[in-house]
């Protein structure tokens, strides 16, 4: 049996995958409509809409089969989120690579599979919608556009979804969002005995942007500042718009020099941004720092929380001076 290769962009992947707050969710209609149209279109025992997280594979809708994961490394639809376009099987038995699987070898004995690769608009590829029948079959040019255009679907599904854990405006995750892959990353950092950092971050002088340019100059602060978070921040890091001009970051694997370092070339590269409002208005921002320590770890909500308070007594601090 071949397991599946990991995608070059899996860290950007999962992270998408799981700012959804769609793993171990309930079924939805939406998504079992489409599965029990396609297995009916195709003539199909089995139509599952499958993701792909770290070490599963977890199915949001199923029909025609009662288990709702397994484990990656046997996942056929692991190996199909490699590829741009539909991976299609007419007889396992006769491909090296699942001839062995113990889904081929035992149930639901799997002979023939299709499956379209559900792509999200950032291009990161989260699962399929896979086919499955217990008999070899072939699949013609038009059923494999037929199956596309069944993914497509899925894929507007999971776009009026993201909508909700995305900031319209900045393109950064929402407080939905945050929250959601947040816990997973601070789960990550028990599991592996990493420290992590949250910064809570406020804009000083928001408002004399909006009443003296409007609000469309202060929408452009906004995005502004959304851009110096993705340049001046490591890739690896989890960044968000909460709401109105308080942003928050999530730092893992960092030492407190190297995110005050961070911190300051942020600030700096703020206080240095081109706009018209600088010589009018004073813009920075104010922050403060909680640690998470996988010795004793705490909540999201605490952390969130002293975070917020040590910001707004830097905010008290320059105000005072």
């Amino acid at each position: 049996m071949e397991k599946p290769s990991v995608p070059l962009n899996e860290q950007a992947r999962l992270e998408e995958l799981r700012s959804l707050d769609v793993l171990d969710s309930q079924s939805e209609p939406a998504f079992d409509r489409i599965t029990r149209l396609a297995q009916q279109f195709f003539s199909v025992p089995i139509c599952v809409i499958s993701l792909i997280d770290e070490q599963r594979q977890w199915f949001k809708s199923c029909a025609g089969l009662d288990v709702t994961e397994t484990a990656r490394d046997i996942s056929i639809c692991a190996h199909a989120i490699l590829y741009k376009d539909p991976l299609v099987v007419e007889n396992a038995l006769n491909d090296k690579r699942f001839a062995d699987n113990p889904l081929v070898m035992g149930d639901p004995n799997i002979r023939f599979y299709a499956g379209c690769p559900i792509t999200l608009k950032s291009g990161n590829r989260i699962g399929t919608l896979c086919l499955i029948d217990h008999q070899p079959r072939s699949f013609n040019k038009q059923e494999i556009k037929a199956l596309t255009d069944f993914a497509a679907i899925v894929e507007r599904e999971f776009a009026i979804m993201q909508l909700a854990t995305t900031d319209e405006l900045t393109l950064l995750p929402n407080r939905r969002g945050f929250n959601s892959t947040a816990e997973h990353y601070l789960d990550l950092c028990i599991r592996h005995h990493l420290k992590a950092k949250l910064v809570f971050i406020d804009l000083d002088n928001f408002k004399a942007i909006n009443d003296k340019f409007g609000h469309a100059a202060g929408d452009r602060v906004l995005k502004d500042f959304a851009g110096l978070l993705e340049r001046c921040c490591r890739k690896a890091d989890l960044y968000a718009r909460l709401s109105g001009d308080e942003f928050v970051i999530l730092f893992t694997d960092l030492n407190t020099s190297e995110c005050e370092a961070i911190m300051q070339r942020l600030l700096l590269s703020f206080n240095h941004s081109p706009n018209s409002f600088n010589k009018k208005v004073e813009l920075g921002f104010s922050y403060g720092i909680a640690d998470f320590s996988d010795q004793q770890p705490c909540s999201l909500t605490k952390l969130l929380a002293v975070a917020d308070g040590r910001m707004y007594a830097n905010k008290a601090q320059k105000k005072a001076r």
